[in-house]
């Protein structure tokens, strides 16, 4: 959508849509969601979801409106209606073969299924802990075969307050070493830069003079509570984990508490950065506390393409250095 609108504007939105797959899913993000029977708010509404409901994606439609506040795209829900796209996470249900060796280290595993819960001790029967969503990544360090029922759990390391929880084996993809590799390795750090456009809620990635790659991002905004508008000006890359439990403030009052936020790139000691998000689909809108969400896919390619690298059993990596970041007002 970035590129389609900065270089190709002769070709229209909906053209850089790939065919829906057949098992493409949605799942709804905020407490509420109408559908439509049109791409607009100015439709009639059809149905009413609610958070965490799991519906099929069926189609992608861009509204003909022109509007400012959100922004175009739509998904067809089957003969029910349309979502808005701003609050429904397109994810899948990908079942998984346990791995029962974990090596001492810990191995980095993201989630293949829209969500999935965490407990206590490796028993459903035990206390809920956190519920974990599609794409969102953990440290996993063991497994454990349930005798009563052969059920195999994970054991996940919780990096802010570490702690250990247990989650069903088979709704987590262990990460192969190859899909860590960093991106574009022949390329000199110098010649690589990030440019963010506050003003159009764009982050383009350049080697030297070429554009290769871009991704419409949701910065950080003012809440009731506080400013926390995202930052411009010059930064580096200079700390990134591929794995962060974010929490802070009151829940009640714009707090946030975030299990297992993927691909993070801080470049602010304050703790601003570029990172995959799950809570909302409202790219193009800012609407954080000061960091750079991205897509997560887009998120997990930048993670690649900068420096420093983070090795594949390393939580972190912490330098001086990075790539170079311009962030314009």
């Amino acid at each position: 959508m970035s590129l389609a609108g900065l270089f190709l504007p002769q070709l229209p939105l909906d053209s850089f849509y790939a065919e829906i797959p057949a098992d493409q899913q949605g799942r709804v993000l905020s407490n509420t969601l109408w559908l439509y029977d049109k791409p607009t708010f100015k439709g009639s509404r059809t149905k009413l979801y609610w958070r965490d409901l799991i519906v099929n994606i069926t189609n992608v439609t861009v509204s003909d409106e022109d509007v400012e506040d959100h922004n175009r795209v739509w998904y067809e829900i089957g003969a029910e209606g349309y979502a808005y796209s701003g609050n429904v996470q397109p994810v899948r249900t990908l079942i998984n073969t346990p791995q029962i060796q974990i090596p001492s280290m810990g191995v980095l595993a993201e989630v293949t299924v829209p969500f999935t819960d965490v407990f206590e001790k490796p028993s459903q029967k035990s206390k809920t802990v956190y519920r974990l969503y599609y794409e969102t990544t953990y440290w996993v360090l063991g497994s454990h075969t349930n005798a009563e029922d052969g059920k195999v759990w994970y054991q996940i390391m919780d990096d802010k307050y570490a702690e250990k929880y247990y989650a069903p084996a088979e709704h987590f993809r262990i990460l192969p070493e190859a899909e860590l590799a960093p991106i574009s390795t022949h390329v000199p750090d110098n010649e690589k830069r990030i440019e963010v456009y506050l003003d159009r809620q764009l982050m383009a990635a350049y080697e030297g003079d070429q554009l290769v790659f871009a991704s419409r991002i949701s910065s950080g905004r003012s809440y009731s509570v506080g400013n926390y508008t995202t930052p411009d000006g010059n930064f580096v890359t200079y700390y990134k984990r591929p794995s962060r439990h974010m929490a802070a403030g009151d829940i009640a009052s714009s707090g946030f508490d975030l299990p297992g936020v993927p691909w993070v790139l801080y470049i602010t000691e304050s703790g601003i950065s570029f990172h995959g998000t799950y809570w909302h689909n409202d790219f193009g809108k800012p609407r954080s506390h000061g960091c750079i969400n991205l897509p997560t896919a887009s998120a997990k390619w930048l993670y690649l393409w900068t420096t420093p690298v983070v090795r594949p059993h390393s939580e972190f990596v912490f330098q001086q250095t990075g790539t170079k970041v311009s962030i314009f007002a």
